[in-house]
């Protein structure tokens, strides 16, 4: 949640912490669209661009958001890149659907408005 905010965040993470739970969350994208969140917690303008999904999201978001912390899991971010031919970018929000990258956010560009547009 925003220190801006006294809204309570409706969205709740689902934790990356292997190549297998990555394996899972692509294999979910067949039923619904994924969110990869790629987050920095040393980083403020990650935290800025976690906040702001947080702050805009609500339960009848139909996408499943997966978050994926670099410092700790440096190598599923690794394989994020290179399944999907993205570059590497903290903070990223990369969206899945049906086992393909659809669409991929940096810093700024990452709004829930930006990914609702891609579904």
């Amino acid at each position: 949640m925003s220190w801006f905010s006294s809204k309570k965040s409706e969205l709740s993470w689902n934790h990356i912490n292997s190549i297998e739970d990555l394996n899972v969350a692509i294999s979910n994208s067949n039923e619904q669209a994924v969110l990869l969140f790629k987050h920095s917690t040393r980083c403020s303008i990650s935290t800025m661009a976690k906040s702001r999904l947080e702050d805009k999201w609500t339960n009848d978001t139909k996408i499943q958001p997966y978050y994926i912390d670099l410092i700790a899991y440096g190598d599923v971010s690794n394989e994020i890149a290179e399944r999907f031919n993205v570059i590497h970018q903290s903070p990223q929000a990369i969206i899945i659907l049906n086992e393909s990258c659809v669409g991929n956010y940096s810093h700024n560009e990452i709004s829930l408005e930006s990914i609702l547009k891609l579904i």
